[in-house]
Formats: C-alpha cells, structure tokens, sequence
C-alpha cells in the first residue's frame, strides 16, 4: 500500500464520486436527445465518466492537482447540454475546492507534528 497525502485521498473520493455523477448525467442527457449523434453524448459522458474514475490512480503527481481543476471545470461545464449539471458541477467544484484545502492543511500539520517528533514522513 502506497502512502498517499490527505490531499490526494480527499480528492479521490470526490472524483470517483463525481464519476458516478456524470455517467447518471449521460443518461439523462441520451433520455433528453440532447444532441442530434447518441454516440457524441456516450463518447463525452462514459468518456469523462471514465477519466474521473481512474484518475485517483495518478492523483498527487506533477501537475494533476492542476489538472483536476481542469476537469472540475468541464463537468460543470456539462450544464450547456444538461442543465442541472451547472448545480451539482458547481457542488462538486466546491468539494474539490474544500478537499484541496482541507487535505493540505492536515497535511502540513501532520508534516509539522512529525518534523517535531523527529520523524521525517515526506510530503507530495
């Protein structure tokens, strides 16, 4: 088992979470005819369904916590096809906003507690 940060544990959860959203939304959107080609709505909805569900796996390496933002961005941005998704887009970006914070705070603490206790725990 590796050890993961605070941060990228919180940010997991939200993302696989959200995944599960956003395939419930590909539903909806297909049920709706949102576009006029069904495999556009499968291709972008099981698509990015799929990336935020493996995405956890690379979660805390250079640049992902960017590129999480960037993805938090896309699923509210999902609203232009099916509008409800501006809502729970905007309540997933903000968990992403609570988990990034949240998980760096505890994790300084716990590097400031460890740094403290002698121990050197590395940081992400």
């Amino acid at each position: 088992m590796r050890n993961r940060t605070t941060r990228a544990t919180l940010g997991s959860l939200v993302m696989v979470f959200e995944s599960v959203v956003v395939f419930f939304a590909t539903l909806v959107g297909f049920g709706l005819r949102v576009h006029p080609d069904p495999a556009v709505i499968w291709g972008v909805g099981v698509g990015l369904s799929v990336i935020l569900m493996l995405f956890p796996a690379v979660l805390g390496k250079r640049g992902t916590y960017a590129l999480g933002w960037v993805l938090q961005v896309i699923v509210v941005l999902l609203g232009i096809w099916v509008p409800l998704m501006f809502l729970l887009g905007t309540i997933f970006l903000g968990m992403w906003g609570w988990a990034m914070i949240a998980g760096a705070t505890i994790d300084r603490a716990r590097a400031a507690k460890a740094k403290l206790d002698g121990q050197d725990l590395g940081s992400e």
